[in-house]
């Protein structure tokens, strides 16, 4: 079944932060408006100036995409209205200032955030939650 960008939006927020309240998704789907919007680099490229879907569905970007061996994916999410609302929230083109530019995030199962994003590609911005948000580094430029 083809997902609105609404609904897929919806479902990925609800798998990637649905246990993290209304600011801990709000920061998520801040990383996707921000990653919508940034003007270079990987994502730029992927998002082709405003695809949503395209950066939702970027194989190997979010987890709860993956169905091979993950149970908890956004085919298997049933969202409800803050889901929706969040979604609409961040389609509008609204960002939360708890992550300003971050195009990354990650849980670390920790209670420490590490300085960079595994790739170096990111620095630590803020954690929200249990999600640790990472603004892009210079090397983010050349990816």
């Amino acid at each position: 079944m083809a997902y609105t960008d609404r609904e897929l939006f919806a479902r990925l927020i609800q798998c990637e932060a649905g246990g993290e309240g209304i600011e801990g998704m709000r920061a998520v789907a801040s990383v996707i408006v921000n990653r919508v919007r940034v003007p270079y680099g990987e994502f730029s490229r992927v998002s082709k100036g405003g695809d949503f879907r395209a950066i939702i569905l970027q194989p190997g970007q979010f987890t709860c995409t993956r169905t091979k061996n993950n149970n908890q994916n956004i085919y298997n999410m049933n969202p409800t209205d803050i889901h929706f609302e969040i979604a609409d929230w961040a389609l509008a083109g609204n960002t939360t200032s708890s992550v300003g530019n971050s195009l990354f995030f990650f849980n670390p199962f920790s209670s420490e955030c590490p300085n960079f994003f595994p790739s170096k590609v990111g620095i630590i911005y803020n954690k929200v939650g249990k999600h640790c948000f990472y603004a892009p580094t210079e090397a983010y430029k050349d990816t």
